[in-house]
Formats: C-alpha cells, structure tokens, sequence
C-alpha cells in the first residue's frame, strides 16, 4: 500500500526532518514519490515516478529548509495504474470558483461506479485522480445550484456525504486540501495517524519517530484549518476489510 503525510499549522515549519523520516520508508513503496507544498491556491507540487531514495532531485530538495504551513506527501505502491509521471501523487484540479484541490491517497477502488466516467477526463489512469475528480464535480454541481460559493462548512458537509458514499466496499485513506480546509479521512484501521503539537496536527500512515503518534478517529472525515480541528463528519460506519477476492482482484 502507499503511505501518505501531512501537515497543518498556524504557522511556519520547517518540516525536512519528518519529510526525511517519512521519504526512508520508500525501499517499501518503490513506484514514485510526491510533495505539495501548500498555500492558498499556491500549490508547489513536486512528483516523480522512482523511489524517493534513489530520487537526486528529492536528495537536493530535503538538503534546504522547507518552510510551509500546509504540505502534503505520499510514497506510491501501485496497484491500479501503470508508473509514471501523472499516476503519482499529489493530484490537482481546480473548481469553477478557482480554488485548487490537492489530494493524496492511500487505498484502494473496489466498487468505482461513481467514479467511472471521470476516467474520460483524468490526466493519468489511477482510481484515486477519480476521487479527486468526483469530489471537485460534486463541489462545481453544489455551487451551480446554489449560484454562489459554498461557505467552509457547506463543503465541508458536502465532502462529508460524498466520501461517506463512496467508501463502502473502497479502501478510503485520503487526506485533500481545498486551499482553506485539509480533510482527513480514514476507513482501515491502524492505517493513518495524527500527532498534535502546538499549533500544528501532523498525519502519517506510520507513526514518524517516538512521539505520541494516535490513531486518527476511524470512519468520520474530520477537517483542518491552520492547526485546528474545526468540523467533525458523521460516523458511517463503513469499515474497509481485506478479503481474498480484493487482494486476487488486485
């Protein structure tokens, strides 16, 4: 499986230290690096389909600071979707209003029929560029609708409903940030883990050191605004499991 990282602040980290402890996972998840460093609708995305270890380019970038506020990682195991450039992570897809969407995932599409016609529109063939796709769609439909933006907790509730649809029968690990909320989901246990700091909530799908890494709330999207939890979804209830016919299907 992939794993994923991030973090939300207040303010300003240097954040090379986890990004350096998170990246040397990767002799695991050998098919392809990514980082977005995030503000607003700035989004610094810098991706690669080869083993971050073996990446100079990343060696390069890990020797300066990075500085960010928002940033997200991901180390690709794939499963779905050939290697290369526009199958790693993170994805990008801006709304009609202009904001940017940024979304990293760890998992798995089993049971895709929502998402099947954005495979038309996607740059790359992977299920989670679907999600991302299906979740700005569903974002762009609201706000024809309403004729207007969509206030955070509007979104928020939207997001809530679609992931909550979308996750029986799918291994659902997703964290995505819309230039204002980070949204953080899980639906397999033991797979995604928060530590709270001041000021600042990292995620990780192992925990990165010895600190006191917790699991993150189990089957509810949760969201993230400059280090605060500030809205809590519904509990659905739909908890992925392996089975023999997923893993044979793979």
């Amino acid at each position: 499986m992939c794993e994923l990282f991030g973090i939300t602040s207040a303010e300003s980290h240097e954040i090379n230290n986890d990004l350096k402890e998170f990246f040397s996972h990767s002799n695991a998840h050998p098919h392809g690096w990514g980082l977005a460093c995030l503000e607003a609708n700035n989004v610094q995305i810098e991706k690669e389909p080869i083993q971050a270890s073996k990446s100079n380019h990343l060696r390069e970038r890990l020797s300066t600071p990075i500085i960010a506020k928002t940033a997200l990682a991901h180390i690709r195991y794939a499963t779905i979707g050939n290697i290369d450039y526009n199958n790693c992570h993170p994805f990008i897809a801006k709304d009609q209003q202009g904001r940017t969407w940024t979304l990293i995932h760890n998992g798995t599409i089993f049971n895709g029929k929502p998402l099947n016609k954005y495979a038309d529109f996607q740059n790359g063939d992977t299920d989670s560029e679907r999600i991302l796709l299906y979740l700005v769609d569903q974002i762009n439909q609201a706000e024809s609708r309403k004729k207007q933006k969509m206030t955070k907790k509007e979104r928020f509730n939207l997001l809530d409903f679609a992931i909550a649809k979308i996750s029986k029968g799918n291994k659902l690990n997703l964290i995505v940030y819309d230039g204002e909320l980070l949204y953080v989901h899980t639906n397999y246990k033991n797979s995604l883990y928060e530590l709270k700091k001041e000021k600042q909530v990292l995620f990780s799908t192992v925990p990165l050191g010895k600190e006191a890494w917790q699991p993150v709330t189990f089957t509810t999207l949760l969201a993230y605004q400059k280090g605060k939890k500030l809205f809590i979804g519904t509990n659905h209830g739909e908890e992925y499991k392996n089975s023999t016919h997923n893993i044979q299907s793979l």
